[in-house]
């Protein structure tokens, strides 16, 4: 007999006629691909043979094999820390982590997709208990996670989570509102979760991408046929962050809150439809400037109208799009051309010109626009994919930050690319592996936000009051302090005695 090589995953047809085979390698199951198997004359145990003439018995006959196909390594290796820069040691600044993950629902997990991965791993009895572990390792002080399903929602994730200090706020796609109580439970949307040790809730909102379309098709048949149709949403929350996280510091104002706003989306997956991901990113960025403003009004009435930087911005989200999208292009440089390639030609301009920060009435020069200063916390390839299959791999999956307020300091780096090798693993989900996509994770500084204006005053800016000039009011202290060991302690020192002597700037 011949010796048998082993065909590649993609093989569409393997005859192994008349080959004298009493046993066969569980390894075919590796063969998700294939239509044909040809076994006939081969002194198989009756089992498998039944198996193997049943109707669609090809299929059956590789889905038993992969199934009890022996799982090697019994663990994966641990994903790397990367450190990017050091915490300011004169600053006051809070440090948390922010975990963006999706999760795969349980009716996405089947098999016709992800045909590599045994039945019972794509199980969401057995998955769960790996997207927890995953979630509790990370230990993220802030959660953002896609394909939550609602009845998941309710008898895992909050229950889990609330048991590990964490509260959290959750809506599905719009879908769910016209539908019955039990078909409800298992439409997926987006949750964020929060320790309430290190946040407070001040509030929260749902972004429904369908409804705006709809209030702002402007007789465009393409924002009613493409993107209307489209129920995919976001979700944002408004944190207090405590005091404590800044080490006691005062803040220049003492009534006013410390905030953030976190906000986390998915995106519309069918690659053919660019236009609707370009509009639906513009869309939550249009209706997170006014969630801001309308906060920055209220709570915190030190910044200036116009400045969205005065409240810092975490956004975390499955774009599903590519680094060189306009999705991309459009939150890390403020803006994307109106006929950008990724609209498709199709007649946009008018209803888009609503989400536009220059408005209707406004000069664009031809861009859509925002105001938003944000950076991509996985940027220069630090993972080479966040959504990792069979046929597709990629980074999809991005967090967002305001970079005048913040820095990362740090993030989780990718699974080795050898050791998926190595192990013949071609996609996920994966025995060890729970979900198609990758978890990310980060570590943010957020530097304590210093009213620009004060009794109609303009305070020095933060860099150049700690960076500084000798003709500066405080320069003599800020001197001493540079001069100890003790940084730390003389910076809360020099922000409440600019907070104390306010009347004399």
């Amino acid at each position: 007999m011949a010796e048998f090589t082993s065909p590649t995953n993609d093989a569409m047809e393997l005859l192994l006629n008349n080959n004298l085979l009493r046993v066969l390698p569980y390894e075919l199951g590796r063969l998700f691909q294939l239509q044909t198997l040809g076994l006939k004359g081969n002194p198989l145990s009756q089992d498998i043979l039944n198996l193997y003439q049943e109707p669609d018995g090809t299929r059956k006959l590789l889905n038993y094999m992969l199934d009890n196909l022996a799982v090697h390594p019994e663990q994966l290796p641990p994903r790397p820390w990367i450190t990017l820069k050091e915490r300011d040691q004169v600053l006051p600044t809070a440090l948390f982590t922010v975990m963006c993950y999706n999760v795969l629902c349980d009716k996405y997990a089947t098999r016709q997709l992800y045909g590599y991965c045994p039945s019972w791993a794509l199980n969401w009895e057995y998955r769960k208990k790996g997207i927890m572990e995953e979630i509790v390792n990370c230990d993220a002080d802030i959660l953002s996670l896609q394909e939550v399903e609602t009845e998941q929602y309710f008898n895992l994730f909050l229950p889990e989570l609330k048991q590990r200090g964490y509260d959290g706020f959750f809506c599905p796609k719009s879908r769910a509102k016209l539908m019955s109580e039990q078909e409800r439970k298992h439409v997926d949307g987006c949750a964020i979760f929060f320790k309430t040790e290190k946040f407070a809730l001040v509030q929260k909102h749902t972004v429904e991408f369908n409804q705006l379309a709809m209030a702002n098709s402007d007789g465009s048949e393409a924002m009613l046929n493409r993107v209307m149709t489209k129920d995919n949403i976001g979700v944002a929350v408004l944190l207090e962050v405590h005091k404590d996280l800044f080490g006691g510091v005062k803040t220049l104002h003492g009534t006013e809150k410390q905030l953030i706003l976190v906000a986390n989306a998915h995106m519309h997956w069918d690659p053919e439809y660019s236009d609707v991901k370009l509009i639906q990113t513009v869309m939550i960025i249009s209706e997170l400037k006014t969630i801001l403003e309308k906060s920055a009004a209220s709570l915190r009435p030190s910044c200036p109208s116009a400045d969205l930087n005065c409240i810092p911005l975490v956004l975390c989200a499955d774009l599903n799009s590519l680094p060189d999208s306009g999705v991309v292009e459009y939150l890390s440089t403020g803006g994307v051309a109106q006929n950008h390639k990724d609209f498709k030609e199709l007649r946009y301009n008018e209803c888009l010109m609503n989400f536009s920060c220059n408005g209707k009435n406004g000069t664009s020069d031809g861009r859509i626009t925002h105001d938003f200063q944000l950076k991509s916390a996985y940027e220069n390839n630090l993972m080479p994919y966040t959504n990792y299959t069979f046929d597709f791999k990629g980074v999809i999956d991005y967090i967002f930050y305001s970079k005048t307020l913040m820095n990362v300091l740090g993030v989780l780096g990718p699974l080795d690319p050898q050791w998926l090798a190595e192990n013949s693993i071609t996609g996920c989900p994966h025995p060890h592996i729970p979900s198609d996509h990758f978890s990310l994770l980060i570590q943010l500084e957020l530097q304590l936000s210093l009213p620009p204006l004060m009794n109609g005053v303009h305070l020095p800016s933060r860099r150049f009051i700690f960076g500084f000039a000798k003709e500066d009011a405080h320069c003599s202290l800020i001197c001493r302090a540079r001069q100890t060991d003790e940084r730390f302690r003389f910076s809360k020192l020099i922000i409440e005695h600019i907070a104390a002597n306010v009347n004399e700037l």
